[in-house]
C-alpha cells in the first residue's frame, strides 16, 4: 500500500510514517508538510491513502483532498485534525475517515481496516496483461517480445477467449479471416503458435499457455489481467476502462461491446 501523509508539522509526519511502518512494513510510506509538493507527488504516483491534516497553511486539508480526488478518483482520503467542526465538510467528500488529533495508532489502524476502496491486492502472476487501450503483455514486469506481431495477436486472442479451449479452425477464422481455410494458412498458425509459446518459454513462463489436442488456451491462473479483474468488479478495474479494449485487433469488437454494456451497467 503506498500512503501520503501531509501536515505542515514535521514531527507529525515522521510520527505517522513510523506508525504506518509498523502497521505496513511492506508498504511505501511518504510524507510532505507541502500540500503543493504532494499535489506533484500525486501526480506521479497512485497513492492508495492519503492521510491530510485540514487546517494547513497555503491549502487546507479540504481543498487538497478535492483536488487529489480529481486526480486519483480512487485515493481513499483520511483527514487529521484537531478540530471536529470540520467532519461534516469532510464527509461531504466521501473521505474513507477521520482521525482527531493526538494520532493514535489504533485510530489509524482502525481507519485503515474501514477504507472506502481496497486497495488491489499485490499480484503474486508473473504475467501481467493490459487490455485497455492497446493490447500488451509483461513477464516480470518487462515487455514480452514476440518475434512476430501475429503471435502477440494469438495471445491476444486466448486473453480474449478467457481460458476457452481454441481450436484450429478458430484462431485462423480471427486471426485469418480472408484467407480460405487450407494447407497454407495452417502452416502459418503453427508457426505463429510456435513462436508465441518460445517468447514465453524464453522467460520461463510457458505454462501461461495451455496444448492440448483440442486446441490452445490460456491459463487464467497465471495471468493478471485488466480485463479479468474488471469482470470480477474490481473498483481499480472499472475505474481504468475508458471504452477501448485491445484497439488494434478487429476480433475484439464484440468483446468491447460487451464491455461498454457491463461499465454502463455498473453506473447504475
Amino acid at each position: 500500500m503506498f500512503t501520503l501523509t501531509v501536515d505542515d508539522k514535521m514531527p507529525i509526519v515522521n510520527m505517522m510514517n513510523r506508525l504506518l511502518n509498523r502497521l505496513d512494513p511492506e508498504g511505501n510510506h511518504e510524507g510532505s508538510v507541502d500540500a503543493l509538493e504532494a499535489l506533484e507527488l500525486v501526480k506521479k504516483q497512485s497513492v492508495d491513502v492519503a492521510f491530510l491534516d485540514v487546517d494547513m497553511p497555503q491549502m487546507n486539508g479540504i481543498e487538497l483532498a478535492k483536488k487529489i480526488q480529481s486526480i486519483r478518483p480512487l485515493c481513499n482520503i483520511i483527514f487529521i485534525t484537531g478540530y471536529q467542526e470540520y467532519m461534516p465538510e469532510a464527509f461531504s467528500l466521501y473521505a474513507s475517515g477521520y482521525i482527531l488529533k493526538p494520532v493514535t495508532e489504533p485510530a489509524v489502524k482502525e481507519a485503515l481496516a474501514h477504507l472506502r476502496y481496497r486497495p488491489p491486492a499485490p499480484t503474486t502472476s508473473r504475467v501481467q496483461v493490459r487490455c485497455f487501450g492497446s493490447f500488451e503483455v509483461f513477464v516480470d514486469g518487462k515487455p514480452v517480445h514476440f518475434g512476430r506481431s501475429k503471435s502477440k495477436e494469438l495471445f491476444a486472442y486466448l486473453i480474449d477467449r478467457r481460458g476457452a479451449v481454441c481450436n484450429p479452425e478458430m484462431v485462423i477464422g480471427n486471426l485469418w479471416p480472408d484467407e480460405p481455410f487450407g494447407e497454407a494458412v495452417k502452416g502459418k498458425s503453427r508457426v505463429v503458435t510456435s513462436d508465441m509459446v518460445a517468447a514465453f518459454t524464453a522467460l520461463g513462463a510457458e505454462n501461461v499457455i495451455l496444448r492440448g489436442v483440442g486446441g490452445l488456451a490460456v491459463d487464467q491462473r497465471r495471468v493478471d489481467c485488466d480485463y479479468y479483474r474488471f469482470l470480477d468488479g474490481d473498483a481499480y478495474a472499472i475505474h481504468a476502462y475508458t471504452g477501448e479494449y485491445m484497439t488494434q485487433y478487429d476480433f475484439a469488437e464484440e468483446t468491447r461491446m460487451h464491455l461498454m454494456q457491463r461499465f454502463q451497467s455498473f453506473q447504475v
